[in-house]
Formats: structure tokens, C-alpha cells, sequence
């Protein structure tokens, strides 16, 4: 069997750990063809098809970012699966592991309603995808975030200021939560959890009544209570969503204008998706890429390589894009009691 790997959407550490996964597995023990597909979907639509030996993949599960390349490019929007099926055909590839997040997956779903013969695998930094306990990406963003906020606090404390450190996080507060709760963040504000402005200033205020210099850490897709539009700017990436980010310095100001307390705003960005990926994001990546092969070989078309506890297994790719996996109030409410 030939098969086409792509990998879509906003990069993560464990990207190439699936795909050498994928290939040497495949290459191992189902003697199946590998090509990679360029640059995400972009890659479909303008037929960048290359070939994807093994020894490409040698060594990549501690190599970041991946060598296939990403983009945000929707294929359904150029050239739709009309186009997909006739490059698929040109390049005579039987079928397509999609790795990505939300997006991806539900672009992949597409493909199978449309009979195309697609396994997808989930990778999203945000953890947000509710089909699986989890993402790799995650772990290492978590733990990048957190060491900043480490060294940030040390500056905060010399200084005797307030420390805002803005994370990603769209629709979900996973990596705000956390890496605040492994900092110990005295606020940490998420999407899914409203604060009014008041209650942010009086957990700022007292941290530093207690000789503190406070740290929050504000997930990007946070508004406060009351308010809906999230802060970004007027450009939407190739799935026409809004860019995200500001709401740091927003806080930043608030903060300094209502306390007299001074405050710095570190956005994290792409700092995040950076770099290696940790142990257990290579390994969890190297299971997933493992067991998205095993699906192909068995024509579990139309699924999702999942984590359910500490066993891979095969999950609807409609299932998998249904809903995101938000943060529980409660989980919130234990950090919470202690903030301030």
C-alpha cells in the first residue's frame, strides 16, 4: 500500500516522532510506501508529493518542528476533494494519515465522506481535542511555559512587580492552568472560567500586601465577565479564524492603572511550539504514529488514533471533532483557592 503523510495546521514538538513512527512501522512490518505530502493540505492542491524512505526518518522522535513542513492552507477552498483525489491518483497513493488539531481532523473527515481513504492523528499543543485524554505537544508546552514563568517571577521579585505572562490557548485554558498551577501563578484567567476586573486586582493586591510579586498567567482567548470579543487583531489564519493575542498587555495595563503596581506583560507565543519535544510527548507521538499505520493496514478509514487512559485505540473522526475538551469549573476553583 502507498501512503501519504501530511502534517497540518500550527506546529508542535512531536511532529516528527509520528511520522518516524509511521515509517518505520509501516516500512517494518506491513512493507507499505511512504511519500510525504509538502506543507500541509497546500501540498495536495499543488501537488508537492515526496518521496518518504526510512532512513529519512532516522532520529527525528528528539528533533523539533517537522521535516515535512505545515501550513494553514484549507484544500476545501482550492480545489476541494476534486483535487485531492486527482493528485492522490497522479501519485497512485491508496491512502492519507492527516496529522493535526481541530481543523485538520475535521477537514479529514471531509475526505472520508467524500471516500477518501484517511486515518488522522491528533496534534494540537492546546490539548483541546475531547476524543483523547491527550495531545503530545502539550506536555512540552506546559513545561516551557512554566520554566519561563520561573524566571520571570525571579526579575518580578528583584523589581517588586507584577509579572503578566501571556499563554496560548483559543477556546481552552489547559496550558494557562497548568503551567500557573506548576509556577504557583497567584491568577490565572481562561477562557472558560469569567473574572471580573475587581477580583483580578484584589488577588494582585494581595499577593503584594504579602511581600509577593504577583504573577498572572492569562490564557489568549480570556475575556473578562461580561465582555465577549476576545482581543487580536483583523487578520484570520487560512480556516478564517481570528488571529489571537494582546490580551496580555491589556491585563498589563488594567492592572497597573487601577493597583499603582508595576507591571510587565511577557507573551509567550511561538516559544510554545518551539524546540524538542519532552520524553513523554515523543513517546505518546511515537504511539500515536505506530498506531495510525496499524489503522491503515486494517481500513479503519474515517478514524482518529486516540489516547483513552493509557491504551491507543481508534476513535470516529466525527466523534473527534465534535466538541472541544474544555477545562471543568472545578478543576479551576481547586487552583483558585490558591490565588492571591
Amino acid at each position: 500500500m502507498k501512503i501519504a503523510v501530511l502534517t497540518a495546521g500550527g506546529d508542535c514538538p512531536g511532529l516528527n516522532a509520528v511520522i518516524r513512527g509511521v515509517v518505520l512501522k509501516g516500512d517494518r512490518i506491513y512493507e507499505h510506501e511512504f511519500v510525504g505530502v509538502r506543507d500541509g493540505f497546500r501540498g495536495l492542491v499543488d501537488n508537492d508529493i515526496v518521496p518518504l524512505p526510512r532512513q529519512r526518518v532516522r532520529g527525528l522522535s528528539k528533533v523539533g518542528g517537522t521535516i515535512l513542513g505545515t501550513s494553514r492552507v484549507s484544500p476545501m477552498t482550492n480545489g476541494g476533494t476534486d483535487r485531492v483525489k486527482e493528485v492522490m491518483d497522479q501519485h497512485h497513493i491508496d491512502a492519507l494519515i492527516a496529522v493535526g488539531g481541530e481543523g485538520t481532523l475535521t477537514v479529514a473527515r471531509m475526505f472520508h465522506d467524500a471516500g477518501i481513504h484517511v486515518v488522522g492523528v491528533p496534534k494540537t499543543i492546546d490539548n483541546d481535542l475531547s476524543a483523547t485524554d491527550r495531545t503530545f505537544g502539550f506536555d512540552t508546552a506546559v513545561s516551557v511555559a512554566t520554566e519561563s514563568i520561573d524566571r520571570l517571577r525571579t526579575t518580578g521579585e528583584a523589581h517588586s512587580r507584577c509579572m503578566v505572562v501571556e499563554v496560548m490557548g483559543r477556546n481552552v485554558g489547559w496550558i494557562a492552568l497548568h503551567a500557573g498551577i506548576a509556577s504557583g501563578a497567584h491568577a490565572i484567567l481562561i477562557p472558560e472560567v469569567p473574572v471580573t476586573r475587581q477580583q483580578l486586582f484584589d488577588w494582585v493586591r494581595h499577593a503584594m500586601d504579602r511581600g509577593r510579586a504577583p504573577v498572572v498567567v492569562v490564557a489568549e482567548g480570556f475575556t473578562f465577565a461580561g465582555e465577549e470579543e476576545k482581543v487580536g487583531s483583523d487578520r484570520t489564519d487560512g480556516f478564517g479564524r481570528q488571529l489571537l493575542g494582546g490580551i496580555g498587555d491589556q491585563v498589563t495595563r488594567m492592572i497597573e492603572e487601577a493597583t499603582g503596581i508595576e507591571t510587565r506583560n511577557t507573551t509567550l507565543g511561538h516559544l510554545q511550539r518551539g524546540g524538542v519535544p519532552s520524553s513523554y510527548d515523543r513517546v505518546l507521538a511515537t504511539r500515536f504514529g505506530t498506531a495510525a499505520v496499524d489503522a491503515v493496514s486494517n481500513r479503519l478509514w474515517g478514524t482518529m488514533v486516540a489516547l483513552h487512559g493509557i491504551n491507543i485505540v481508534n476513535v470516529n473522526l466525527r466523534d473527534a471533532t465534535s466538541e472541544l475538551k474544555t477545562v471543568p469549573r472545578e478543576q479551576w476553583d481547586e487552583a483558585a483557592i490558591l490565588f492571591g
